[in-house]
């Protein structure tokens, strides 16, 4: 997941605000939604007035197994 929230900020857009007309800056992203489609909440305050807006990052589809994940290998020492 932490991967899709990533890939979702860096092709993020800030709204514009619909009374200053500026650009909104990032506030936070958050998980709205998992299954069966991942919706990603991202948050945006205008620096000036205050006013917050909302855009939404979906997934569709499964992005495939993890593969392989790694562990601490554990080695027996001879006392």
């Amino acid at each position: 997941m932490v991967d899709r929230l990533r890939s979702a900020a860096e092709q993020l857009e800030a709204p514009t605000c619909p009374d200053c007309h500026i650009e909104m800056r990032w506030y936070r992203s958050e998980l709205l939604a998992d299954e069966p489609v991942s919706i990603i909440a991202h948050l945006f305050v205008c620096p000036h007035c205050k006013r917050a807006g909302q855009t939404d990052t979906t997934f569709r589809g499964n992005l495939g197994s993890p593969g392989r994940l790694s562990a601490p290998r554990f080695t027996a020492h001879a006392a």
